[in-house]
């Protein structure tokens, strides 16, 4: 594919060099001097200092010829009006803008994929990628497993991927994978191990021990029970707190309280306001755990006046959340989980860290990317949430080809997870999955089909209409192709 990116930020960086991996064809437009000469110097591709709304820019970066163009500066405007802008010259280029600003959610409010929104156009944009709400999401579902480890969620299945890292009192601390379901006797596979920052796709005599991060495939009831064999104990959240009362924090909020009130005997709710209402229900219903009492905790006092107002349920706090004192005499140490959701991911490892030595049992921190993610884990944060990643993921799975429902990278980042509806007449149709073999390795991990999911066995035969999640190392991608009729 030729993808032609406007911003060479974080986002905008991480994505070309994915792409470029996977031996796409990269533009990239960025106006800031420094940015370019970074990417320029880094990134095998051609990059362009320059404004990306206009359209001279557009067409030296190859716009007549791409696939796709990808916006990612700073300014939301900018983005849906370089969309714009390419859509009246080049409407058959596929069109995504990041946008962070709520109310453009209710101009595009019809479907929803990862994040994103789809339906009716607006500027031309074909899909809208909200980081915030991803990453809400990303923290909600994590709740809703006791913030145990991260997980991954597929949709229109039962089956979810947890990851936690292996202690060294548990019973899998030198389990070897064929006596797994010695062990674990419900319906469960162990997909990949992180170790000492590599990523390995495991077999049968593959050793599982203390300080593994290992990933599970397994139905969504039964993934706590397994975390536990990895010596993980379950509590009730039952106290919450939530530092930092932006726009991730009030949608966490905002989430853990639109549950609560699902619950029988609890108060009818109060009329959202029609945007909030738009937003919630892009998100994944969960169900509610124990959830009993909401801290907020916002340094900025306009914003606790505005917090307060809009969550006469929660404890809303005007702190320092540095502030030791703040700390012992509000019983923050008490809490049964904290959720670290301020602009600034030093203070929320720092104070997530912080937080745990002075007994709050678990802590969820966001980050921007997947680098401090890796340091967050590995100082025993449960839980990191790299945005940056979650938006390129998300980004990632519009742009894929035909028979691609999503990606998602995981372990080092040089492992993705993909998700792959098969088609009539390609290679894979009424072919067992013994005859599915890659050179780097790989494995199909789950089947969903129809009403129907399940972990697929040695006598499973693809059938078209099927949706498969694969896992699999980068260098894949031809063989992937080939097999299944797709474009990575």
């Amino acid at each position: 594919m030729r993808i032609v990116i406007v911003g060479a930020g974080m986002v905008g960086t991480q994505l070309a060099r994915h792409l470029i991996q996977e031996k796409h064809d990269v533009s990239l437009i960025e106006s800031n001097e420094e940015r370019a000469r970074y990417a320029s110097n880094h990134l095998d591709c051609l990059v362009l200092r320059d404004e990306g709304n206009s359209l001279a820019t557009l067409e030296d970066a190859g716009i007549a010829k791409a696939d796709a163009l990808v916006c990612t500066t700073d300014s939301d405007e900018v983005n849906m009006i370089i969309c714009g802008l390419a859509a009246s010259q080049y409407p058959a280029v596929l069109k995504i803008a990041r946008v962070r600003n709520d109310d453009y959610v209710r101009l595009n409010p019809s479907g929803k994929r990862s994040g994103s929104w789809e339906g009716q156009k607006i500027l031309g944009v074909d899909y809208f990628v909200h980081p915030d709400i991803e990453a809400a999401r990303s923290v909600l579902n994590a709740i809703e497993h006791g913030a145990m480890g991260d997980v991954l969620v597929f949709a229109n299945t039962s089956y979810e991927l947890g990851s936690i890292e292996i202690a060294g009192s548990s019973t899998f601390d030198g389990l070897v994978l064929k006596d797994y379901h010695s062990l674990v006797k419900n319906e469960s596979i162990v997909t990949l191990i992180d170790r000492k920052g590599t990523s390995i796709l495991p077999g049968g005599a593959t050793t599982l021990t203390r300080g593994d991060r290992v990933h599970i495939l397994a139905k969504e009831k039964e993934l706590d029970t397994i975390f536990k064999f990895a010596g993980c104990s379950e509590r009730p959240l039952r106290k919450i707190g939530i530092v930092g009362g932006g726009r991730v924090g009030t949608l966490i909020a905002e989430g853990l309280f639109d549950r609560a009130k699902d619950k029988p005997g609890t108060r009818e709710p109060k009329q959202e306001p029609k945007k909030l209402r738009v937003i919630l229900d892009f998100f994944k219903r969960l169900l509610p755990k124990s959830v009993r009492r909401v801290i907020i905790i916002e340094q900025d006092y306009s914003m606790c006046k505005e917090l307060a107002a809009r969550f006469p349920e929660a404890l809303v706090l005007n702190e320092d959340i540095s502030d030791e004192g703040f700390v012992a005499e509000e019983r923050i140490n008490n809490l049964d989980l904290i959720v670290t959701a301020t602009d600034h991911q030093e203070l929320n490892i720092i104070t997530a860290i912080y937080l745990k030595s002075k007994g709050v049992h678990r802590a969820i921190a966001l980050v921007t990317g997947a680098g401090y993610a890796v340091i967050a884990r590995q100082l025993g944060v449960d839980v990191v949430i790299p945005m940056k990643s979650v938006v390129v993921d998300s980004i990632l799975s519009h742009l894929m080809g035909g028979g691609v429902k999503g990606l998602h990278r995981i372990g080092d980042g040089s492992i993705d997870i993909i998700e792959i509806e098969i088609r009539p007449a390609t290679a894979a149709v009424n072919k067992p999955i013994t005859a599915f073999r890659l050179s780097t390795r790989g494995l199909v991990m789950l089947v969903n089909r129809g009403e129907t999911s399940f972990i697929p066995k040695g006598d499973y035969v693809f059938h078209a209409g099927d949706h498969i999640i694969l896992i699999a190392k980068h260098g894949s991608e031809t063989e992937i192709e080939k097999f299944f009729g797709v474009s990575l």
